[in-house]
């Protein structure tokens, strides 16, 4: 009896190590504080919730049990709860929230890190998916073309990845930041992407950034909205100074077109150096070189924007 009872909690554990734990996590404290209005919440003060947090984690691993984090964001969950029909103070909603929000990609492996450093992936990861969640709703109501019956928000979208596609393309070898700024009707998306390139060539980029950063222009070709792309590139070029020196580029949303059209090197660097809340000029940063964008080449056809 003792043998197969030993047997049984051996083939539990080995079962509950194929089984991954998703744990939410409130990255901070005014979040936190948010939370604390639940009477279902249990946990009093931020510090001490994600120390205790830290040590579950920590203890999945050691028992060789997988976790995943997803950002909790208390915002969010009540428009989930509202849309959902369900009560929000209580644990079994949150569960479902975060089986949600895991389920569209966001989700981080835990591989033993420290927690203060998985938090702005976190946030960055919650970002992402609140502007694909947000490009895809307009998207979604863009609607057919009058004329010709076109699904213009799929119409954009392709031309959106086309667009990204030829960018990257283009852009050479080195490290390339990507940050998109579309003022679509409501909020405006902003949203950005890392690339890099592997020791064979091929560009390497987080999947749900790129889907993000992708939308966001969607988006933009879709309402005809305002907005711009600028190119962050980190080649590893040495200047006179012996140092290295990035080089940064920009584009502008062509209305009529839906496409982009390349800044000139003034156009980016007055682009760059004026702060966007007061307008006023920023001094340049330095080993930075403002540069042109360079042309792509327009896809053809309209997109009856």
């Amino acid at each position: 009896m003792a043998h197969t009872r030993s047997r049984k909690r051996r083939a539990r554990r080995s079962l509950r190590r194929e089984v991954p734990s998703i744990v939410p996590v409130l990255a901070d404290g005014a979040h936190f504080a948010r939370m604390r209005a639940y009477g279902s919440f249990a946990f009093e003060e931020h510090g001490g919730y994600l120390r205790r947090l830290e040590g579950l984690l920590r203890a999945l691993k050691a028992q060789q049990i997988p976790a995943r984090l997803v950002l909790f964001d208390p915002v969010d969950y009540e428009l989930f709860c509202q849309a959902e029909g369900i009560d929000p103070d209580t644990p079994d909603s949150r569960v479902r929230y975060v089986a949600e929000v895991a389920a569209s990609g966001t989700a981080m492996p835990y591989r033993g890190q420290a927690l203060r450093h998985l938090l702005p992936q976190l946030r960055e990861a919650h970002a992402c998916r609140l502007t694909w969640h947000a490009g895809t709703e307009i998207l979604a109501r863009a609607g057919s073309c009058a004329r010709c019956g076109t699904d213009i928000g799929k119409a954009a979208f392709d031309r959106a990845a086309h667009v990204l596609t030829s960018l990257l393309e283009r852009a050479g070898r080195g490290t390339h930041h990507l940050v998109a700024s579309v003022a679509v009707p409501g909020a405006p998306l902003v949203t950005a992407l890392d690339v890099r390139r592997a020791p064979r060539g091929e560009l390497r980029a987080p999947e749900q950034a790129a889907l993000a950063l992708t939308t966001a222009l969607a988006a933009g070709f879709a309402t005809a909205s305002a907005g711009g792309l600028v190119l962050r590139t980190d080649a590893g070029a040495q200047g006179e100074t012996g140092l290295a020196r990035d080089t940064v580029r920009g584009w502008s949303l062509d209305r009529a077109e839906c496409w982009l059209r390349p800044l000139t090197a003034s156009e980016v660097f007055t682009a760059y150096c004026t702060d966007p809340a007061t307008r006023e000029p920023l001094a340049p940063e330095p080993g930075v070189d403002h540069a042109p964008g360079f042309g792509l080449p327009h896809p053809g056809g309209a997109m009856h924007c």
